[in-house]
């Protein structure tokens, strides 16, 4: 019988932390990007390269980090991503030449293709069914707060200079790293992984692709997908957006975004396993895409500081309650697939955060409020495909 939450205080808050640190990382340079965009000579579309790289090498690895994850050990494809992710940073803040910024960015891919499926697998290792949802909510909240706190921590580095953030970042990566390899204990022995490896077949990126496919995954991974594209397309031209149509400063954009972020890991931790609990998965993600396509399309109508709050708010909210709500699906569906299943997720979550971008500033340019009405439309052709749900058949993965 594995251990209730409590008992496994000490792993979750290691896990937690690595993925709290991962994603504290990314924030943390983003106050001074355009500072080091003046200082490095890059131009806009150059910036844009670094930030797709990023996407592709993760979309990449992650069904290679996956199988790893399966065949090699949690614990050791955390510390490993853990360790490029440290490596990555490093470089960018060292780097002196556009060449030098692509394979940081590059290994921050292949960093964030490791991390995420190792400590997905573990947590779905260490905890029974019914907890957890609550420790997908957890690893949801720790990926948010990662984002809030760090471009005000990057800011206040910068101080010191433009690329203390990135040393900064390296430095707690590597403390993340050693200490993971010092207090988390491999979950699974040598022989339950020799036993998921010998029983999944040598593939490769095309054939986990084609894998991915069974209708068990197929709905929960395009909902993956659907939750990426439309929010990496919202975050992107949000900014963008208030400004354009309502003349917002970069403190009130700020100031949007944060208490957005707050409210969304406050119900995450304290609600997300009781409204799963009620709701169930696949209740709770409909929910939350019928929320976003409304809230989408109302963004295009309101007008004030405060409209704009509340519908921020509740907006990233649904998007913030449909990420643990699939993983959580997911990583029941998967039996002795985690760590398959935890890649293929990252891998469709790259894919959004690719096309995601591109479509919106594309529709941007056409029309302000198009990358809304049409990231408005994707959520509701994704509540369409989950009618297809086969329940049944999930059901009995579960029993077996």
């Amino acid at each position: 019988m594995k251990k209730t939450i409590k008992e496994q205080n000490a792993a979750l808050i290691i896990l937690l932390s690595n993925v709290f640190i991962a994603f504290l990382g990314i924030g943390l340079i983003i106050p001074v990007m355009p500072s080091f965009m003046d200082i490095m000579h890059l131009s806009g579309k150059t910036m844009g390269y670094l930030v797709a790289v990023f996407a592709v090498a993760q979309l990449l690895m992650s069904p290679l980090a996956g199988r790893w994850v399966d065949r090699y050990g949690r614990k050791k494809m955390i510390i490993i991503g853990l360790f490029l992710f440290g490596i990555s940073e490093l470089i960018f803040g060292l780097g002196t030449n556009v060449l030098m910024l692509y394979i940081s960015r590059i290994l921050g891919g292949i960093s964030a293709a490791f991390i995420m499926p190792g400590v997905t697998a573990y947590v779905a290792d260490i905890t029974s069914i019914q907890e957890r949802p609550r420790a997908m909510g957890y690893i949801s909240a720790a990926i948010s707060t990662g984002f809030i706190i760090g471009p005000g921590i990057g800011g206040f580095i910068a101080e010191y200079g433009v690329r203390m953030p990135f040393f900064f970042a390296a430095a707690v990566a590597f403390l993340a790293c050693l200490s993971s390899i010092f207090i988390l204990k491999e979950p699974l022995t040598k022989e339950q992984l020799a036993e998921i490896s010998a029983n999944t077949k040598q593939t490769n990126f095309i054939s986990d692709l084609k894998r991915s496919l069974n209708s068990l995954y197929f709905i929960a991974f395009i909902i993956v997908f659907v939750l990426a594209f439309g929010l990496s397309a919202y975050e992107t031209v949000f900014s963008l957006f208030s400004d354009h149509k309502f003349g917002f400063t970069p403190k009130d954009i700020a100031t949007i975004i944060t208490i957005s972020s707050i409210f969304g890991v406050v119900v995450q931790v304290f609600m997300f396993g009781k409204m799963v609990d009620i709701l169930g998965e696949k209740k709770l993600i409909q929910l939350c895409l019928i929320t976003g396509a409304i809230l989408a399309v109302a963004s295009t109508v309101i007008s004030s500081f405060l409209a704009v709050l509340v519908v921020t708010c509740f907006i990233f909210l649904a998007f913030d309650l449909l990420r643990p709500a699939l993983t959580t699906f997911l990583s029941k569906a998967a039996g002795k697939e985690q760590g398959f299943v935890a890649g293929m997720n990252s891998t469709y979550t790259s894919l959004g955060n690719i096309v995601g971008p591109a479509m919106g500033g594309i529709l941007f340019d056409v029309n302000i409020h198009y990358p809304y009405l049409f990231a408005a439309v994707i959520m509701v052709i994704g509540l369409g495909i989950t009618v297809m749900w086969q329940e049944k058949q999930f059901a009995e993965r579960l029993a077996e």
